[in-house]
């Protein structure tokens, strides 16, 4: 491995450690601010990427203009449900119980891309689809404990970046990367700051810190992860992702007081494993589930 790409890899590692404390920093607003503000608030945070993610010749106003209108608009609204569901999830799961559901996200690409790309999925690929689906058994146990809001939110995360790299499929690559990235904004900052008016309260000072390090985190993340697929290949940029679990049960354990039992360990495995698995099977589309990490925050 040459100089350039083990530099993109570290970006890599960098970029999913920024999203971990993106994310624990969510959950150390332990909802006192409504998602709906929590997610306004992370996408007006997010414009400070813009200039980092923009590539030579590009402008400013093209994160809001679109060549494909219907689909930047989906891919807003997907934005909105993305935000709202993992900052549900964070707010009332621990860190590594939330992410095992978020990284559903690869088995729900394969079963969206059947259906709605007519893609053509071999039984290695529906294999990691039924292991991942096991391990959410494994982790959610049904039947033994009780389940919250939280875990919906983790689903409805993950099953939204999800839409989203099948928008990017759809699309063919002929949407700029910074008009997807504003679509993400503009749905965020309009549609969350309408609904969140009735819930509306000015945060505390603490909040506001909080609410900063979850978009401008979220914001680097996004745009280390852009700088490292310029040096790295993206089958190299992408399974990096899954440190962002290593992240949670240390930062759940050490500043949350989160406890991993054996079977969640399990289900966290499989689910693992299961995204591994895709991650290996998708070298030709591997552009675009590289994207998938930044798509399941805010931005």
């Amino acid at each position: 491995m040459d100089r350039s790409v083990m530099r993109g890899v570290c970006l890599a590692f960098v970029a999913y450690f920024a999203y971990a404390l993106s994310d624990a920093s969510v959950k150390l607003l332990e909802g006192g601010i409504h998602p709906l503000q929590s997610a306004f608030f992370g996408g007006v945070f997010g414009i400070a990427a813009i200039p980092f993610l923009l590539s030579p010749g590009e402008r400013w106003h093209y994160a809001f203009r679109s060549r494909n209108r219907r689909m930047w608009v989906l891919r807003a609204i997907a934005a909105v449900t993305g935000a709202l569901g993992s900052i549900t999830a964070f707010t009332y799961l621990s860190m590594a119980e939330a992410f095992s559901l978020l990284f559903l996200m690869p088995a729900f690409v394969t079963v969206m891309s059947v259906v709605f790309l007519k893609e053509d999925v071999g039984w290695r690929r529906w294999t990691a689809v039924i292991l991942g689906f096991v391990g959410v058994l494994i982790v959610l146990r049904p039947g033994f404990r009780e389940l919250n809001i939280g875990h919906a939110g983790a689903v409805v995360g993950g099953f939204s970046g999800a839409m989203t790299i099948v928008l990017m499929r759809a699309m063919g690559g002929k949407e700029r990367r910074i008009s997807l990235y504003g679509a993400g904004l503009v749905g965020l900052i309009l549609v969350s700051g309408v609904l969140m008016v009735p819930y509306f309260r000015w945060p505390s000072i603490e909040q506001w810190i909080w609410l900063a390090g979850y978009g401008l985190l979220a914001a680097v993340g996004n745009a280390l992860v852009m700088m490292a697929s310029a040096r790295a290949p993206a089958t190299l940029v992408a399974p990096p992702q899954y440190s962002q679990m290593l992240w949670a049960i240390i930062l759940g354990y050490f500043v949350f007081g989160d406890r991993l039992d054996w079977p969640m360990a399990v289900g966290v495995a499989l689910i693992i494993a299961s995204g591994l698995i895709t991650f290996v099977r998708e070298k030709v589309r591997a552009p675009a589930v590289a994207e998938a990490a930044p798509l399941i925050h805010p931005q």
